[in-house]
């Protein structure tokens, strides 16, 4: 029920835009334009094993946090549309080479990491799938054959991630995701980009990863829209908590 009272509140109540305040826009063209990244390479500190190379469309600071805040934690669903773009952009990076443009190129596949049901039913909806979506659909009007296969689950119930520190969150989520019942003939289709909406020190992308390969997919990067422009620290205690962390 909250999801579609969501998106119906969404498209006729005004808004204001969500990265700068501006009164009558969703989000106004500075800040759409702040969006457009360059999908540069990011790495984390200390890198998880197993951690495929990621590209991150932004920087996560300033309008870039507060829009992905508005679209996850405030059910701002019309963001999607933008933010999905800027995913795009990151997914072209991490494909490379593998981009299919080519008639009966294998089609890539943008698998998202999964939010927990518990989280997915407290806001609504599920980021990081519904911004895949958004930008599978910017590379097909490209003529990139790009599908979003849900096919990862979590197996277990994880600590919320929110203040964990590196070792921390790579132990509470290490074999926490498994590959759904008749997932593995959906990913052996064609390249797998993993993608979520941000990054912090990659162990939710690492896990993703695991899960992937075991079921037979051939992962080839990950994409995020946005990253911390440091890593984070390297010491196995807390981190500054990100509120738009993904909470499992």
């Amino acid at each position: 029920m909250r999801g579609w009272w969501q998106e119906i509140a969404d498209l006729v109540l005004p808004a204001d835009c969500a990265g700068c305040g501006r009164p009558g826009v969703p989000l106004c063209d500075r800040c759409h334009g702040a969006l457009r990244g360059s999908g540069a390479r990011r790495v984390p500190g200390p890198v998880p094993p197993g951690l495929p190379v990621v590209h991150a469309a932004m920087d996560y600071v300033d309008e870039a946090r507060a829009v992905l805040l508005a679209h996850k934690e405030r059910g701002a669903l019309r963001l999607a549309g933008p933010l999905g773009e800027a995913l795009a952009g990151a997914v072209r990076a991490a494909a490379g080479g593998a981009l299919p443009r080519a008639p009966g190129d294998p089609p890539l596949l943008l698998v998202p990491v999964p939010s927990a049901r518990r989280a997915v039913g407290a806001r609504g909806h599920d980021p990081a799938r519904r911004i895949a979506f958004a930008a599978a659909g910017v590379l097909r009007r490209e003529g990139c054959r790009a599908r979003v296969p849900g096919v990862l689950r979590q197996r277990r119930r994880v600590t919320d991630q929110s203040g964990l520190g590196a070792l921390q969150r790579r132990e509470n989520v290490t074999g926490a995701l498994e590959v759904v019942p008749g997932g593995g003939r959906l990913l052996v289709a064609g390249p797998v980009v993993l993608v979520d909406d941000l990054m912090t020190t990659g162990a939710s992308l690492a896990e993703a990863a695991r899960a992937v390969a075991e079921a037979g997919g051939q992962v080839v990067g990950g994409a995020v829209v946005a990253a911390p422009q440091a890593p984070p620290s390297r010491s196995p205690g807390r981190l500054r908590p990100f509120a738009s962390d993904k909470r499992n």
